[in-house]
C-alpha cells in the first residue's frame, strides 16, 4: 500500500516517500570505485558446459579407456585392418564433441536472447544493465514478476509483496517496508518499489543456489540413468568374462601368441556398447539444436525428454492460449452512474499503478488519465485477492476509495449485476466490476459493501496457433487442462472458441483434500478462479495419480506452479521469476512451438530405446560367445576386423540414422526393462546360433588347417541374424528405412564378393555346402527371434 506525506520527496516512477541520498541511486563515479574495488555481482549467469568440459565428459570415459588400451595392443601384435575398432571410436566421439559443441553455441546465443536485465537507478535515471554489472550499493527497481537478484535493503515499497517460498518454503506473500531484508532468489508478485543492493557476487549465498539450480546440465534423466545402469551391468558382466577369455586363449594358441591376442582382443571390443553412449549425447544436442531454430531456449536437455512423457498439460489462459494485449470493447454504467465521472475514475486508476498488468494497460489505452485528480493510496493488483485498488483527491477537493476487480469476488451472489456479467462472459468476454468502497484500502474486508458503478467489458486476443497446437495434443493423447485465475464461465468460453470442450469447473468449489481434487481435474477441463497456491496443489494432485505434467505459464502468479510441475514450460515475455523456474523457455511467444518440443523428445526417446536394442544385443552375444569359446576351450572365431565391420553394417551406420529419424510413439518408463527384455534374448539366439556354426564348420573343415573358412561361415550366421534384429528394430518400414537396410546387406555381399576386400577382411566362403548351412541356421534363429520377441511384445502391452 502505498500512502504519501507533504514535505517527502518523491521519485518520478514511484510515488512513495524515500531518503534524498537514496533517491537517484549511485553516480557514474561512485560505480567505478566499486568495480575496481571488485564489488560487483560476478557470480556466473546460466551456462552450458565449456569446450574442455564437453571434450573431457566425451572422451575419457571407462569405455574409451578400455577400448585405447586395447586399440594400442592391436597396433603392435596386428594387421592395420584388426585396429579399425579404434579408429571409429576416434570418429565416434568427434561426432559428439563437435554436435555437442554446436549445441553449446545454440544455448549460449538463445539464453543471452533471453536473459532479463534488472533496471538500476543510475545518476536518477533507471536504466537496464546485466546481472553481472551489478554493483554493491546499486538502488535496484522491482516490479510484479521481477526475480530478486542479489540481497538487499528495501528502500521504496509501493504496495510490494515478495514471495520467498523458493527459499523459504512459506507459500504466503511477505509485505516488505522500508528497512526490511529482501533476498536473492524471491520474486516479487504484488506491487513494486526499490531495494539497494547489500551482498552481491557469491556473498549472496541464494544467488548462489540460484545459479547451481539453473546451470545447464546433462544429468538427472531417466533415459541417461537407464544407459549408465546397462553399462554398470555390462561391466560387471564383461570383466570375469575378458579374464577367463584371454587366459583360455592363450592356453590354446595354437595359432601363435599375435594371432591368440588379436583373437583374444576380438572377444573383448564388442562386449563395450561404447556408441551408445554418445550416439545419445548426439541426438540430444542434435535436438537443442533444431529447437534453437525454432527460439526455443532449451535450459535443462532432460527438458526434452521429460516433455516427451507428458500426458497432462496445464495452460495458464492468459499469455498461452490468448495474447498478451486486451482491448476494450465496451463501458456499462451501473445504477445509474455518469460514464463522463467512470471514463475519469477509470484513467485515474490506470496512472496510479506504474507496473500496470495487460487489462490495465488496455484501460489506460482507452481511457487516459485526465490530471485532474492525486492518488492519495494504492492497492496494486494481486492475482491472489483478484483486485486493485486507489484513493484519489478529486478536482473538486472529494476524495473518494475505489476497487477494479473480479465482479463475482468484489460482488455478493445475489447481486443482479452478476447475471449480467454471466452473460458476457458466456461469450469469451473479460468483465471488470469498478466499484465504490467506503473503507480504507488496508482493510483486509474493504470489499465488503462495495457499490457497483460499471462493467469495463474486455475482448482477449486468442493466438492464432493456439486450436491447432491443442488438437495435435488431443491427437497425441495428451490431456490438456486450463487452469486460470478468471472467470470460469469466461475461460470456459475462450477455452470452446478454441475446440476444447469439457467440464468447467470453478476453483472455488474444488475440495481441498489431495484425492478428491485428484479426481475433480481428471473429470474437468476448464478451472478458472483459481489461486497462485491453488495451481502448485492442482499440480500435485495430478502426480499423486500418475500423471507426468507440464506446466505453461507467463505470469508471476504461475512460478510455484511451474517449478512443481514435472516440466516448466515459459513464454520469453513472461516474467523473469517464471523464465528462472522454467525448463523451457519459448522466446517467440508461440505456444505452437511446444509440439516441436513433444516431437523431439519423442524422436530421442523412442530412437534411443531402438538403438540400445542393437547395441546391447551385440554385448549380450559377445558374453555368451566368450564363455562358449572358454568352455569348449576352442580359438576365438573372430578376429577384431571382422565384429568391426559387422558392428559397421548392423548396427554403427544404421544407429546413426534410426536414432535421427522421426517419432511420435509418447514416451514409456521403465526403459532398462523395456531395452533387456528384448536385447538378452535377441543376444542370446544370436550367440548360440554362431557358435554352433562355428563348430560345425570346426567338424567340416578339420584337416584343412583352414581356420578363416570356419571364421568366415561364422561371420555370415552371426551377420545374417543381426541383419535380422536390424530389420525387425528398423520396423515400420519406410521407404528410407527399407533403403537403409539393403544398403547394408549388399555392402557385406560386395565384401564377400570384391577380392581385394576379402583380403583385407580375412573373409572367404569355402565350398559350398557349409555357407548353406549357415544360411539354414541364420534362417532358424530369425523365426526363433521373430516368435520369442512377438511373445516379449504381448507380455509387454498386458
Amino acid at each position: 500500500m502505498t500512502h504519501t506525506d507533504a514535505g517527502a520527496e518523491l521519485d518520478p516512477v514511484h510515488p512513495v516517500p524515500i531518503p534524498a541520498r537514496r533517491a537517484h541511486g549511485l553516480s557514474t563515479a561512485e560505480v567505478a570505485e566499486r568495480v575496481a574495488r571488485g564489488e560487483v555481482n560476478d557470480v556466473p549467469v546460466r551456462s552450458s558446459r565449456s569446450l574442455g568440459e564437453i571434450v573431457r565428459a566425451n572422451v575419457f570415459t571407462r569405455f574409451n579407456a578400455i577400448i585405447g588400451v586395447l586399440w594400442l595392443i592391436m597396433l603392435f601384435v596386428a594387421p592395420f585392418q584388426d585396429s579399425l575398432f579404434g579408429y571409429v571410436i576416434l570418429a565416434n566421439t568427434g561426432i559428439g564433441v563437435i554436435q555437442e559443441w554446436r549445441a553449446k553455441q545454440t544455448l549460449d546465443s538463445l539464453a543471452v536472447i533471453g536473459e532479463a536485465k534488472p533496471t538500476v537507478r543510475r545518476d536518477g535515471a533507471a536504466v537496464e544493465v546485466s546481472t553481472s554489472e551489478i554493483v554493491l550499493g546499486d538502488l535496484i527497481e522491482i516490479g510484479p514478476g521481477d526475480k530478486v537478484v542479489v540481497d538487499g535493503e528495501c528502500v521504496e515499497a509501493d504496495g510490494l509483496e515478495i514471495d520467498e517460498s523458493l527459499l523459504t518454503g512459506e507459500a504466503d506473500p511477505v509485505v516488505k517496508q522500508p528497512g526490511d531484508a529482501v533476498m536473492s532468489g524471491s520474486f516479487v508478485v504484488a506491487g513494486g518499489g526499490a531495494f539497494e543492493a547489500t551482498k552481491v557476487g557469491r556473498e549472496a549465498y541464494a544467488a548462489q543456489l540460484a545459479e547451481e539450480a539453473s546451470r545447464f546440465t546433462l544429468v538427472h534423466s531417466e533415459l541417461r540413468t537407464g544407459i549408465s545402469t546397462i553399462l554398470k551391468y555390462v561391466t560387471w558382466m564383461m570383466i570375469p568374462t575378458a579374464i577367463g577369455l584371454v587366459i583360455s586363449q592363450l592356453v590354446v594358441k595354437q595359432h601363435g601368441f599375435k594371432d591368440s591376442i588379436a583373437r583374444t582382443v576380438g572377444g573383448i571390443v564388442p562386449m563395450v556398447p561404447e556408441g551408445l553412449v554418445l550416439l545419445t549425447s548426439v541426438a540430444f544436442a542434435i535436438g537443442v539444436i533444431r529447437l534453437g531454430r525454432k527460439q526455443c531456449l532449451v535450459q535443462e536437455l532432460p527438458a526434452i525428454e521429460g516433455l516427451a512423457r507428458v500426458d497432462t498439460v496445464c495452460l495458464d489462459k492468459t499469455g498461452t492460449l490468448t495474447e498478451g494485449g486486451m482491448d476494450v470493447t465496451e463501458l456499462r454504467p451501473l445504477g445509474g452512474a455518469d460514464e463522463t465521472y467512470v471514463r475519469k475514475v477509470l484513467g485515474a486508476l490506470g496512472e496510479s499503478d506504474p507496473r500496470p498488468n495487460a487489462s490495465l494497460q488496455a484501460i489506460i489505452a482507452a481511457y487516459p488519465d485526465s490530471e485532474e485528480w492525486r492518488c492519495v493510496e494504492s492497492l496494486p493488483f494481486s492475482s491472489a485477492r483478484k483486485y486493485s485498488g486507489a484513493s484519489f483527491s478529486e478536482g473538486d477537493g472529494e476524495s473518494s476509495t475505489w476497487l477494479l476487480g473480479a465482479p463475482d469476488v468484489l460482488l455478493g451472489a445475489d447481486d443482479p449485476a452478476l447475471a449480467e456479467t454471466g452473460r458476457l462472459n458466456e461469450q469469451g468476454l473479460r468483465v471488470l466490476l469498478l466499484a465504490r468502497v467506503a473503507g480504507e484500502l488496508d482493510d483486509p474486508e474493504v470489499a465488503r459493501g462495495a457499490r457497483p458503478t460499471a462493467l469495463v467489458v474486455l475482448e482477449q486476443r486468442l493466438r492464432p496457433d493456439a486450436a491447432e497446437t491443442l488438437r495435435y495434443f488431443a491427437e497425441q493423447d495428451v490431456r490438456a487442462k486450463v487452469i486460470s485465475g478468471d472467470n470460469a464461465v469466461s475461460v470456459g468460453a475462450v477455452a470452446g472458441k478454441l475446440g476444447l470442450t469439457g467440464q468447467v469447473v470453478d476453483a472455488r468449489q474444488l475440495p481441498s483434500d489431495q484425492g478428491e481434487m485428484a479426481k475433480s481435474l481428471d473429470e474437468g477441463t476448464v478451472f478458472g478462479r483459481v489461486t497462485p497456491q491453488q495451481k502448485r496443489d492442482m499440480v500435485g494432485a495430478l502426480q499423486s495419480r500418475g500423471h507426468t505434467v507440464a506446466m505453461t505459464g507467463d505470469g508471476v502468479n504461475d512460478v510455484l506452479a511451474l517449478k512443481d510441475a514435472d516440466i516448466g514450460v515459459s513464454m520469453g515475455s513472461g516474467s523473469e521469476a517464471t523464465r528462472a523456474v522454467a525448463q523451457i523457455v519459448l522466446l517467440n511467444n508461440s505456444f505452437a512451438t511446444l509440439p516441436s518440443v513433444v516431437a523431439e523428445g519423442r524422436r530421442v526417446i523412442g530412437n534411443i530405446t531402438r538403438v540400445a536394442t542393437l547395441f546391447l544385443v551385440k554385448t549380450v552375444y559377445s558374453v555368451l560367445l566368450a564363455v562358449l569359446v572358454v568352455c569348449w576351450r576352442v580359438e576365438y572365431p573372430f578376429l577384431p576386423r571382422h565384429l568391426t565391420l559387422l558392428s559397421t553394417l548392423t548396427i554403427g551406420v544404421p544407429a546413426f540414422f534410426l536414432a535421427l529419424a522421426p517419432n511420435t510413439e509418447r514416451a514409456q518408463p521403465h526403459f532398462v526393462r523395456r531395452v533387456m527384455r528384448y536385447s538378452i534374448p535377441g543376444g542370446v539366439i544370436a550367440g548360440a546360433a554362431t557358435f554352433v556354426t562355428y563348430l560345425i564348420a570346426r567338424h567340416y573343415y578339420t584337416g584343412t588347417g583352414s581356420l578363416g573358412a570356419e571364421t568366415s561361415a561364422a561371420t555370415l550366421t552371426l551377420f545374417l541374424i543381426s541383419m535380422w534384429v536390424l530389420a525387425i528394430i528398423a520396423r515400420p518400414y519406410t521407404w528410407w528405412r527399407v533403403t537403409l537396410v539393403a544398403a547394408m546387406g549388399a555392402a557385406f555381399v560386395v565384401v564377400l564378393m570384391v577380392p581385394w576386400l576379402q583380403h583385407f577382411f580375412a573373409l572367404k566362403l569355402v565350398g559350398v555346402t557349409m555357407p548353406w548351412v549357415a544360411v539354414g541356421i541364420a534362417g532358424v534363429a530369425g523365426v526363433l527371434l521373430e516368435v520369442v520377441w512377438r511373445v516379449v511384445d504381448r507380455r509387454g502391452s498386458v
